[in-house]
């Protein structure tokens, strides 16, 4: 036999083979009515999942090996809702084609949801609609699955009513798959808007009800955000499915809390951030620990987003029974200055509640200047401060829409550059320093920010080009300004020099000895906006003190007209 012919045989053969595949493929299915196990799967999916399941036309597809069904729904607990918990136009169900086509016996491998539909609802009380799934999924020894009570009992074809066992009797399924998903999430009673997740992709390796499973989940987050999270979970709690045990690493990118419903809109607090995470549950209680990257992170309304990036170590655990949490460390990392935030949490309904303590010792003003206007704080136009350093002690209370942050802060040794504080006063001849800045020795205050406005209580001021300052104010949410203050000038400063010796100087024309008002402070107002503040010194009032003081001198004697003696000091 030469060479060719035996060729051309094995060609034949070949194609012969083919011939008998597609055969196969091609008659199998007609001489297999796999729709008339329909209901036998219906009833097995609903029993195990707690949720009656319809499935449409059923079909047998050779080349994947598995049973194809049409036009999937999942009911929701009817606690929640009457609409479907989940939609799929298409499910492939993993089936052993041996025991199919041989015995006419279903064994179930995988499960493949193709671009399914799934809504997400949480109640008042934190409870999800997915909690109740796998209710009626097996159990160990001893305990008793109770049917479902949603599942609709429809008679098994004659041909497949032998073998009794559950189609899911085995120890685990190999592989569970949604494909391209996408997910509506919203709550009961209404709290904010609802938002869509895309591009849902799960994988589940080895499926069991009562043990430990791999998984991979990704998918795409309102505002462009990427979601994945890889590890293990299970065993799957039989009450609450949201209660399972589980370890995994989390990756998120480009996170929009705002836009993914995290943060609601107005609360003054947004960013876009990369977050890497170890999250391990046990049920019971949620921890987090990791790192984000926040970019332009805003933390208080009427802020501005920071123009540099700023690094956040945290860890949180939460106590997903009562919806408490406690912030053990969230490290705030600009350059070498740290500020750390402690304390708790509570979810109530619409609302969390805040018990938080912020703290941030002698921080590098250089190193938060930047950070500034994302805290809110807003400088006169075209200032800077510089060198010195920061320091706050603040209380965060109350529900997150509304919370009240107070305590005491202070700054020392540093410089407002480009705002001459001499030069601003107004009713005063303006009295420029040499750097066209302002030293500020010391300033401290006793702060309280709400919604409603912010007040500056307890302030003393040091500027040793001026004096001293004592005083408080407040800024309204669109950054007006309503200060009282009394300055006191002090006589080693130029503009202290002009003023003391000139109210003296007033004092010797009225008859008396030291100006009164030079003793007790010159009374000045700040209003305007943080961004254009208007100073003006007092003079009606000063004066109207000065003459009371000396007027009331007993050997007081008016010598002349003061008023040429005020124009060095004072505008006309």
């Amino acid at each position: 036999m030469n060479m060719s012919l035996l060729k051309k045989r094995w060609v034949q053969a070949a194609v012969a083979v083919v011939a008998v595949v597609i055969a196969i493929i091609v008659l199998v299915p007609l001489f297999i009515n796999v729709d008339a196990f329909r209901p036998k799967v219906e009833e097995e999916l609903s029993s195990s999942l707690g949720r009656k399941i319809t499935l449409g036309h059923l079909s047998l597809s050779l080349i994947t090996g598995s049973l194809v069904a049409d036009n999937i729904v999942v009911a929701d607990d009817a606690a929640f809702a009457t609409a479907p918990f989940l939609e799929a136009k298409e499910l492939r169900i993993g089936v052993a084609l041996g025991s199919l086509i041989f015995q006419h016996k279903v064994q179930i491998t995988s499960f493949t949801i193709d671009s399914p539909a799934i809504h997400l609802i949480q109640d008042k009380k934190g409870t999800w609609n997915f909690s109740s799934l796998g209710s009626g999924a097996a159990k160990p020894a001893g305990e008793k699955t109770d049917p479902p009570k949603a599942a609709e009992q429809k008679p098994v074809p004659q041909e497949s009513a032998a073998p009794q066992e559950s189609m899911l009797s085995s120890a685990s399924i190999g592989e569970v798959k949604i494909k391209n998903g996408s997910a509506t999430v919203t709550s009961r009673p209404a709290t904010g808007k609802p938002f869509t997740c895309t591009e849902i992709n799960l994988s589940i390796q080895q499926l069991s009800f009562t043990t430990q499973f791999p998984f991979q989940l990704s998918l795409k987050l309102p505002g462009g955000g990427s979601f994945q999270l890889e590890g293990t979970a299970g065993p799957v709690a039989q009450n609450d499915a949201s209660a399972t045990p589980f370890q995994a690493t989390l990756q998120l990118k480009h996170f929009d809390p705002v836009a993914a419903g995290a943060i609601k809109p107005g609360e003054g607090i947004s960013m876009l951030a990369d977050f890497n995470v170890q999250l391990s549950s046990d049920g019971t209680t949620l921890t987090s620990k990791g790192k984000l990257v926040a970019n332009k992170l805003q933390v208080a309304r009427g802020g501005t987003p920071a123009t540099q990036p700023v690094d956040i170590d945290y860890t949180i655990t939460d106590n997903l029974v009562e919806r408490t949490g406690k912030v053990q460390d969230i490290a705030i990392h600009t350059g070498t200055a740290v500020a750390h935030l402690t304390g708790r949490f509570h979810s109530i309904e619409k609302e969390t509640l805040l018990d938080m303590y912020f703290s941030a010792p002698g921080l590098s003003i250089d190193q938060l200047e930047p950070l500034l206007p994302a805290a809110g704080i807003t400088l006169p136009k075209g200032s800077k401060l510089k060198g010195g350093t920061l320091t706050a002690n603040l209380a965060i209370t109350g529900p997150t829409n509304a919370m009240v942050i107070s305590g005491p802060v202070s700054v020392d040794n540093t410089e407002l550059t480009g705002f001459d504080l001499g030069s601003k006063i107004e009713g005063l001849n303006p009295f420029k320093s040499n750097t066209g800045g302002t030293a500020i020795q010391k300033l401290s205050a006793e702060l309280k920010s709400s919604p409603q406005n912010t007040e500056i209580n307890n302030i003393d001021a040091s500027v040793p080009s001026i004096g001293s300052a004592t005083g408080s104010g407040s800024i309204s949410p669109s950054d007006a300004l309503n200060f009282n203050l009394v300055a006191k000038l002090s006589s080693t400063s130029a503009i202290g020099g002009l003023a003391t010796g000139g109210m003296n100087k007033l004092g010797g024309l009225l008859g008396g000895g030291s100006s009164t008002a030079a003793n007790s402070g010159i009374p000045l107002t700040i209003t305007g906006t943080t961004s254009d503040p208007h100073i003006r010194a007092n003079v009606k009032a000063m004066l109207k003190q000065e003459a009371g003081g000396l007027l009331g001198n007993s050997s007081g004697q008016q010598k002349s007209n003061p008023a040429s003696t005020l124009k060095g000091l004072f505008h006309k």
